[in-house]
Formats: C-alpha cells, sequence, structure tokens
C-alpha cells in the first residue's frame, strides 16, 4: 500500500513537472532572438499611468514595507494618464528581442527627452536593450519612431484627464479607439487588464506607423465584464 501511494506520488509529480516545462516552452517561444531590423510590424503599447501607480502603492502596502526610494516620475510630480510603455518590433507569431549585446548605452540628454512620454529612465532604458536593439535603427531614430508612432495616435477624449475614476468595458474602450482613430479596427488592438484595472491599449502599426491587423495580439484582448481606470491625479 505504501508503494502504490509512493508511485502515484512520483506519477503526480513527473505529470505537473511535464505542464510546468510545456507552459515554460510556450512561453519562450513567444519571445526569440532576431536580427535588427527583421520583424514584421509594431506594437505601440499605452500603459493607463494611474493603474500602475495604484498597483505598485498596492504592492508597497501588502509587503509593508518602508522605503526611502524616491517615488517613480510618473507617480509624483506633474499628473500623467496614457504613456508610452514601448514599442515592441513584432513577428506575426512571436518576437524578436534583445538583438544587440551589449546595447549601446543612452545619453542621458535623449533619456531625459523621452521622460514626458515614458516618464520612467529604468523604462526607457529597458524598451531600448528589449525592443530598440531589434527595430534596425539607431538610438536617435528609434526613439524618434517612438515619437511619431506616439504622435499618430489620437487618445479619446474622455480618457485624457478623467478626475474621477472610470468604469469601462473592453468593448467601450475599444469602441471608443476606433472612433478616434480613423482606419484603426477592432482587429488591430486589444485592450490589456488585471484581476480589476484596465492596464494597456496595444496598437499595431506597419512599419510606416499605419494601423495594421494583428490576429495573435488581438485574440490576447482582456476578457473581464468591467475594469476600473483609476482617475488622474491633480496637479
Amino acid at each position: 500500500m505504501v508503494g502504490h501511494r509512493v508511485r502515484r506520488a512520483a506519477q503526480a509529480a513527473a505529470i505537473a513537472f511535464s505542464f510546468s516545462l510545456l507552459f515554460a516552452v510556450v512561453a519562450l517561444a513567444q519571445e526569440r532572438a532576431g536580427d535588427a531590423g527583421r520583424f514584421d510590424f509594431y506594437v505601440l503599447a499605452l500603459s493607463w499611468s494611474p493603474s500602475y501607480c495604484a498597483r505598485t502603492q498596492e504592492r508597497v502596502q501588502a509587503q509593508r514595507r518602508v522605503t526611502a526610494r524616491k517615488p517613480e516620475t510618473q507617480c509624483a510630480g506633474r499628473p500623467f494618464a496614457f504613456v508610452v510603455h514601448g514599442l515592441w518590433p513584432q513577428f506575426e507569431r512571436a518576437f524578436p528581442s534583445y538583438c544587440q549585446a551589449p546595447a549601446r548605452r543612452l545619453d542621458a540628454a535623449l533619456v531625459s527627452g523621452m521622460l514626458e512620454l515614458m516618464p520612467s529612465p529604468r523604462l526607457i532604458l529597458h524598451e531600448w536593450n528589449r525592443h530598440g536593439t531589434c527595430s534596425g535603427h539607431t538610438v536617435q531614430g528609434y526613439f524618434d519612431t517612438v515619437r511619431k508612432a506616439r504622435a499618430a495616435i489620437a487618445i479619446p477624449e474622455v480618457y485624457r484627464a478623467p478626475a474621477a475614476p472610470l468604469r469601462v468595458t473592453p468593448a467601450e474602450v475599444t469602441a471608443a479607439f476606433i472612433k478616434a482613430n480613423p482606419g484603426l479596427t477592432a482587429g488591430a488592438m486589444a485592450v490589456a487588464c488585471d484581476k480589476k484595472r484596465l492596464t494597456e491599449v496595444r496598437l499595431c502599426l506597419g512599419k510606416d506607423l499605419s494601423f495594421r491587423a494583428c490576429a495573435q495580439i488581438a485574440r490576447r484582448n482582456c476578457r473581464r465584464d468591467k475594469l476600473v481606470m483609476p482617475a488622474v491625479r491633480g496637479e
């Protein structure tokens, strides 16, 4: 009887290990090495900054940490609504990453100049290392393209600076962006969320920065019925 239980436990452990290995392989399949400049399209990820800041504050409170570290730029000082998370070169079924090792270092003036769109020096450095190096552009060329991509997107009026929290559905957000951006379709974007909040809107752009369909991205659209968009902080 004991031997039987031991065998059953060993079998269960083996099955669990097989599933964990499968999940790891699937995750790695989404990201693969690539040659700089070889990709199919871009994903412009726009993060809802108030959600990021709320989540960060909750994490600190849950861990009961007392830290003297200065708050991130986007969570202190002037208010932010949608900010650029990144501009990601993408294959149809995966994406290239870290195409230059070591990556070229960024000039402090360039980083400072990008903070209005990407209000975190650490994020700017990370995005260049992981994604920008795969764009085929120089450092300046990549961040110029980030600016152009962001300028090509109109944020719906209702989401520009809400003074009170909004309750929305993914479908409502999708419809609002489509209405504000001629040529955009539901098949060219996705709304991302956590358990309760809208976290990002991701838009697929061709290399010429025009909207284009992206089935793999669109199918990852948030499936929750209701989401909260925390209010933009006051000045």
